[in-house]
């Protein structure tokens, strides 16, 4: 990806149904991560998230609320929004499938697979869940009572038979495989070998991609039949082709596409691989260059959820923990694309002290505070070699892990710098020196790296702190040199991060 000048970063789109959760935010967070890192080292960057508003959920949702569904998606995606600037998610698209561009894209895509004869009519058979708007195999389900559950909600399935529409997704079967196995798309490869197994055990099947109106009204209407509505997910998967532009803008489509970053939860998986990459294949598109997945955040090993009633809210984080950026720098931590994640107030506050107050914040505050008092702020540049060699390999390895997409990892890696600083401030002690500049220039260096390579995570905090220094940001790789600046000018920092008040 080094030689590409364009990111297209996208996040599944969320159902609406009620207002989001941590669950929500640890997906998208994570993507809006990677969309400021690619900015920060001078990309064009294309970043995508939104609100999936049609299908049977939402029109029973509304129904239960007494409202229409349209007045009732257009007031849950403005809810969404809100979230999302409450924890400075930088999208450049809030994209909703009731937008008039995506219903035109959706019906257009159709057209054309039935015109080129992937889509049949057919009777359909199987056991469905609502709140994932998916049918069941009989290997998947679970059975309690001799009655089929839900595997994610262990609720009851609904047996379903109705007349559809099927695309035919088995013809894609080995052009599927041969993605999954050679492409190197899906990260970590943990996943791709999870879709190749299911696939050699149980084959593709075709996929059901229209419901009768009569059961499911609230969706894109079937443009070659008007008795039916799209099924839920193809327009879902869609969003992302309309999203970049695909009908619109051509030569923006081929930028964005040839880059994409596409992020999702484990849940969603199948419908990313095997139905996303058939449908592309279908259009004559390569997959996208890289689908990253992660695991659930549990409770007690149980997935949160709304459906499950474990839900984490964003608000208690941000109450919890004084900002937007702490909940943001403990959700780049707690990432884990290959587990899940266990949800622990006493693992997030001994990240938010450890991590924040006691080590990056206190060497803020020692080394601007040491800046003033010696020098009156105004430090010039002198390399301390040694501590600087150390810096800028642990700087090296940071940035390393952020283009391979090793999110928690990238933040472990800059801690490590101001563990390393902290102990050097704790060794040379400027503070019984005559004229410590080495030692104070060199601290200020990587407080600057640290502050770079935390600001996609902690955008606002490492903004101030940046400011305090008297530099600014830059748009390249080339910032991220020790010995870069030739002076600070210190102001007074401020405390960035507040202890913990609560027991």
């Amino acid at each position: 990806m080094e030689n590409a000048k364009y990111v297209y970063v996208t996040t599944p789109i969320y159902y609406p149904n009620d207002k989001p959760h941590l669950g929500h935010a640890y997906t998208t967070v994570l993507a809006d991560i990677v969309s400021r890192w690619y900015r920060l080292i001078g990309y064009e960057v294309f970043f995508l998230t939104g609100t999936d508003e049609h299908g049977a959920k939402l029109q029973k949702e509304a129904e239960k609320r007494g409202r229409d569904p349209k007045s009732f998606v257009d007031e849950m995606s403005s809810i969404f929004k809100d979230y999302w600037r409450k924890l400075d998610i930088s999208f450049n698209r809030f994209i909703r499938t009731t937008d008039e561009d995506h219903e035109a894209l959706v019906r257009n895509v159709l057209n054309l697979l039935n015109e080129r004869g992937y889509i049949y009519r057919g009777m359909y058979k199987g056991w469905y869940c609502t709140a994932c708007e998916r049918y069941y195999s009989d290997r998947e389900y679970v059975v309690e009572n001799n009655t089929p559950l839900c595997p994610i909600h262990r609720r009851p399935l609904e047996l379903v038979e109705e007349e559809t529409y099927f695309l035919k997704l088995s013809q894609f079967k080995d052009a599927v495989l041969k993605i999954l196995k050679e492409a190197d798309v899906v990260y970590p490869k943990q996943y791709a070998d999870e879709v190749i197994s299911k696939i050699e055990l149980e084959g593709l099947q075709d996929l059901s991609i229209a419901r009768p109106k009569e059961r499911v009204s609230w969706g894109i209407e079937l443009p070659f039949d008007s008795r039916f509505t799209v099924y839920v997910w193809i327009d879902a998967l869609l969003n992302y082709l309309t999203g970049a532009g695909l009908d619109k803008n051509e030569k923006q489509f081929k930028n964005l596409w040839s880059n994409s970053i596409q992020f999702i939860g484990k849940d969603i998986l199948w419908f990313h691989t095997a139905i996303w990459f058939s449908l592309l294949l279908m259009l004559g598109l390569p997959p996208p260059k890289k689908l990253v997945v992660h695991g659930y955040l549990t409770v007690k090993g149980i997935k949160m959820g709304k459906s499950t009633g474990n839900v984490t809210s964003i608000d208690d984080m941000i109450a919890r923990y004084g900002s937007s950026d702490a909940v943001r720098f403990i959700i780049a931590r707690i990432a884990n694309f290959e587990k899940d994640s266990e949800v622990s107030w006493d693992i997030y506050d001994s990240i938010y002290m450890g991590d924040l107050v006691n080590n990056y914040g206190n060497l803020v505050r020692r080394v601007t505070s040491l800046a003033i008092k010696i020098f009156g702020g105004v430090v010039k540049k002198e390399v301390d070699y040694e501590h600087a060699k150390k810096v800028e390999s642990l700087t090296q390895k940071a940035i390393e892990h952020y283009n391979n997409i090793r999110i928690a990892e990238a933040v472990k890696t800059t801690l490590d710098i101001a563990h390393e600083t902290n102990a050097y401030l704790n060794k040379q002690e400027p503070w019984n020196k005559e004229n410590p500049v080495e030692t104070i220039y060199s601290a200020l260096e990587s407080i600057r790296l640290a502050s770079l390579l935390l600001h996609p995570i902690m955008p606002n905090i490492t903004s101030q702190i940046i400011n305090v220094l008297g530099i600014s940001t830059e748009k390249s790789l080339k910032q991220f040199m020790f010995g870069y600046i030739n002076e600070y000018r210190v102001k007074e920092a401020p405390i960035p991060f507040k202890k913990l008040s609560m027991k």
